[in-house]
């Protein structure tokens, strides 16, 4: 099916241009082509996405390139050759928005940057990310999401206290910074247009992206004029009552005990009235002590245990699941956030499903990642078709 689009989602109607590669753009411009949009995934027949020759893969497809670009289209377009510009530029004139995530210049430089698209498209909105901005000492540098994470100081709070920083277990700056913050550009844009009439270009670095995740704890530092270290945010590691602790069985519960009325209540469940006090120390050695006797009471029992007593007594604990817990878990699979898709080369691959959910327009991931280059001549002839018509009702 070469001329497919989507046709739920409450982005049907529009149509996103997406030129960028590897893990933020792909899966910014994946969240709004599951919500309805209609995106093209435009590659350079000479440089595709990075991100396909990402290990492993499924019959020659990258497990990756298939789980940040389904429900989109691919077409195949040599935008860094005269033709290949003209081609992109008379699709702009189709769209609602673009989406780029090259350095900042460089599509300039090729002549469909932002003012080349605005020429044959007032209404544009063009989207891009970056990892230090359009603007500033550093835009034109190279980087990653540790780079990102760093320089916003995500990085230094990550870890335990008097360890070195720790490397997360996701990519916060190009999903939060990068890819969730592309798709609030767009809205937020095509919500100015509505109003205005007028598109514009939206610039997102994701080093300044990310910088909210600092939100609790840059307005402790700004209202103390102390930087706690890393390990010892009341909600990093410096509270008895909000952490994580193991089980007898090795596995590891969340305790988010945070209100009194919580806490009171799994002091009462373990018979340690006592205990209650912990939730308000501060002194570093008083917490770790306090930690201590948390934790060696929890290692008493196994998690099924602690997560049974959580529900029973309307407690916040719960597990901490590795990623093979996740397709297991009753609630996960009842709100479809794990998902199976059919790919014709690839065969059945489990993915992370949509996140968001509509009343009056139900949301569901279209079809899965497309074959290399499958809808170019699709694409190519309703550009055709639509000019020829445009023409004609012109003349």
């Amino acid at each position: 099916m070469n001329d497919r689009k989507p046709e739920t989602g409450p982005l049907v109607g529009l149509r996103i241009l997406d030129l960028t590669r590897l893990l933020p753009g792909p899966l910014g411009t994946m969240l709004m082509a599951d919500l309805g949009a209609e995106v093209l995934k435009i590659e350079s027949p000479e440089v595709p996405d990075y991100v396909r020759a990402f290990p492993p893969h499924l019959h020659g497809e990258s497990v990756h390139y298939l789980s940040y670009n389904r429900s989109k289209r691919s077409v195949l377009l040599d935008y860094t050759h005269e033709e290949g510009r003209k081609t992109f530029l008379r699709l702009v004139a189709t769209a609602d928005v673009v989406v780029e995530q090259f350095r900042s210049g460089y599509l300039d430089g090729l002549g469909i940057g932002y003012e080349a698209a605005r020429q044959v498209n007032p209404r544009i909105i063009y989207v891009s990310v970056t990892g230090y901005g359009q603007t500033g000492p550093y835009a034109h540098r190279a980087g990653h999401d540790l780079n990102y994470a760093g320089l916003a100081g995500v990085l230094g709070l990550t870890g335990e206290a008097d360890g070195p920083p720790v490397v997360p277990g996701v990519q916060l700056a190009d999903i939060a910074g990068g890819s969730y913050m592309a798709v609030i550009a767009t809205l937020a844009a095509l919500q100015a247009r509505h109003r205005t009439g007028e598109g514009q270009h939206v610039d997102v670095s994701m080093t300044d992206a990310v910088m909210p995740l600092l939100s609790v704890s840059y307005a402790l530092y700004a209202g103390t004029g102390t930087a706690a270290p890393r390990g010892t945010l009341p909600l990093s590691g410096g509270q008895v009552n909000y952490g994580v602790y193991a089980c007898a069985d090795g596995k590891y519960v969340a305790l988010g005990t945070l209100e009194p009325k919580f806490w009171q209540r799994f002091c009462a469940a373990v018979g340690r009235p006592n205990w209650v006090p912990f939730s308000a120390l501060t002194d570093r050695e008083q917490v770790e002590q306090a930690q201590k006797e948390v934790a060696d009471e929890i290692r008493t029992k196994p998690l099924d245990y602690w997560t049974a007593l959580g529900a029973e007594q309307d407690i916040p604990m719960t597990a901490v699941y590795d990623l093979p817990d996740l397709e297991k878990d009753p609630h996960l699979r009842s709100r479809g956030m794990i998902i199976e898709q059919e790919h014709p080369i690839a065969g059945r691959l489990r993915q992370i499903g949509i996140p968001l959910k509509f009343s009056r327009t139900p949301v569901r991931p279209a079809w899965a990642a497309p074959v290399w280059g499958q809808d170019t001549a699709a694409v190519l002839q309703e550009l055709k078709d639509r000019e020829q018509r445009t023409a004609s009702s012109g003349s």
